[in-house]
This record gives C-alpha cells, structure tokens and sequence, in this order.
C-alpha cells in the first residue's frame, strides 16, 4: 500500500505525450476489479482503526472507503449503449456492440 505522502502526489500536467499512453486506458472490466481491490483494502483499514481507536485517522479512512465505493457504483451503473454513447464519447454513434 503506497504512503500518505506518495498518494497525495499529483501527476505533472506539464509532461509530454507518449505513443504508448493509449495503451494504459483501463477497460470498465479492469477499472471495476481495481476499486474492488482497493475497497477491499479501505475497508480493512476502517476496520483496523474502529479496532485501535484511532478517530483521527478513522474519518479520513471512512471518507476514502465511500469515496471508492461511489466511484464503483459510478463503473458499474452506466454501460455504453446507443442512448448514452454521444455524452461519454462527445460525438454521435453507436456502440460497437450493437452494430452488425
């Protein structure tokens, strides 16, 4: 698990783009597999601090699981389909699986 101050890092926005940066995209599956892991983990932090006592570092804990869970729920609840595909993708369209 990366350290308080290595997860506050934000990335330059000053940086040059890669060729090999669209091969990184996360697929809905992947994104979806990694919040469950990283649920798993928050929530086993929240239980540990509930067990120590430490309410210092518990909000922020708690704060963190229902952050991770709302990005979940945000993975899982809309997949592209005709209706939505111009809003995710900004042009018009239709989903790949729904062609012939």
């Amino acid at each position: 698990m990366p350290d308080k101050e290595t997860s506050l890092r934000v990335p330059s926005v000053e940086r040059e783009k890669l060729d090999e940066d669209d091969h990184d995209l996360l697929t809905f599956t992947e994104a979806g597999e990694r919040l469950r892991i990283e649920i798993s983990e928050a929530r086993a932090l929240v239980e540990k601090l509930e067990a120590s006592g430490d309410s210092a570092a518990l909000g922020g804990a708690r704060a963190r699981l229902d952050a991770l869970r709302e990005a979940a729920g945000r993975n899982a609840a809309q997949p592209i389909n005709d209706a939505n595909f111009e809003k995710f993708f900004g042009y018009p369209g239709k989903a790949r699986r729904n062609l012939p």
